[in-house]
């Protein structure tokens, strides 16, 4: 009788999930307000899937979460969201947590759980910051599917959990990050990891080039999202710096806006960045932008450009090396692409329960044998 049962259940669940009935929970830091780029992508997964008729839903812990209203905009906010803090989850084997690679924390405490767990890793760069040693996400969590960002984020978390199936979700630029109408400023938008950074590079930039005094820096943080748009389009230099980046996902914006960008190249070298002739043993950087390895050399890099740009002489191949990068990282493209890789997760959850279910049927048939 209690096989029986057992079959029952099974069969319900593969029910659910053909009618799209079980919840997709996706873990949010409470940014406080401040706008962040793996925020809004997490937002963006959430807003796609509802958009295709799944339960999905913002996960976050506390029930006075600040929300995302005022730098995303009210469509995200509108997205169903949950507390931890309440209780009122009622997670099943049919539903999915999905945990931001930083939180291994919050690993350790839905590891019990028997619903399906993915790792959301966009920053290579934090997976270890919070991983006890020797602790893996699949066998000492349970999490045995990873979603990240590229081909280079695969190859990095296959050195370090080989038996971990991934699925790669490219970002997306919103289609608000364009050209100006208007004739570009003297503006310089900066970009970078921690504000000191961008301090040191404006100081030694006025420092150096006094007859630059006129020029204005602008940084960027924590503006909404649609202002910073706004203020990179009609800036006509992009400056940013990030050795941590694990998509560089600012230089993309500036590219879309068709504002010229001087970057120090992060340690995990983008996609988009590499040529096609790049190779393991020697890479070849794309002319989309200015790129360095040195800090140091950015405000000299600075000074170069803005000459040129007075002289309305900015270098053809500058310009057309960051028009081949355009359009490379729709929503379109992105919103396809998460419709492609959910639809896989849950056809592979769903051929699970089958399996279990045959097993039980085999069971019970050679039991009134």
């Amino acid at each position: 009788m209690e096989n029986k049962e057992k079959q029952v259940k099974v069969v319900e669940f593969i029910e659910k999930i053909d009618n799209k009935d079980f919840g997709l929970y996706f873990f949010v830091l409470d940014t406080k307000g401040n706008a962040t780029a793996g925020v809004a992508n997490i937002y963006q997964h959430v807003k796609v899937l509802n958009d295709l008729g799944f339960k999905a839903y913002i996960m976050h812990e506390k029930n006075d979460y600040h929300g995302v209203g005022e730098w995303l905009g009210e469509e995200y906010t509108k997205l169903p969201h949950v507390s931890i803090e309440a209780q009122n989850l009622n997670l099943t084997a049919i539903d999915y947590i999905i945990i931001p690679e930083i939180f291994a924390n919050v690993m350790e405490q839905v590891k019990e759980f028997n619903s399906k767990k993915i790792v959301m890793c966009q920053s290579y760069s934090y997976i270890l910051e919070l991983l006890g040693i020797g602790n893996r996400w699949d066998l000492s969590f349970g999490f045995r599917d990873v979603i990240t960002t590229s081909q280079k984020q695969v190859d990095y978390i296959k050195d370090l959990f080989p038996n971990i199936d991934t699925h790669i979700v490219p970002i997306s630029i919103p289609d608000y990050f364009k050209p100006t109408t208007k004739i570009k400023k003297p503006i310089i938008s900066i970009l970078t990891r921690d504000q000191k950074t961008a301090l040191k590079i404006v100081k030694s930039f006025y420092l150096q080039f006094p007859m630059y005094k006129w020029i204005t820096f602008r940084e960027l943080r924590g503006l909404p999202r649609k202002t910073f748009a706004e203020t990179l389009g009609e800036s006509c230099l992009a400056v940013w710096v990030d050795d941590e980046s694990s998509f560089g996902t600012f230089p993309l914006e500036a590219i879309q806006c068709e504002t010229p960008v001087i970057g120090k190249i992060p340690t995990m070298i983008p996609e988009w960045m590499e040529s096609e002739n790049s190779t393991q043993q020697q890479i070849q950087l794309k002319d989309n932008g200015v790129w360095t390895n040195n800090e140091l050399a950015i405000p000299n890099l600075i000074s170069e450009f803005m000459r040129v740009w007075l002289e309305d002489n900015v270098p053809q191949g500058l310009i057309d090396g960051a028009n081949s990068s355009k359009g490379q990282y729709t929503e379109e493209k992105q919103n396809k692409v998460i419709e492609d890789v959910y639809t896989q997760l849950i056809a592979n959850r769903r051929s699970e329960f089958e399996a279990l279910l045959k097993i039980k049927e085999e069971k019970e048939i050679k039991n009134e044998q």
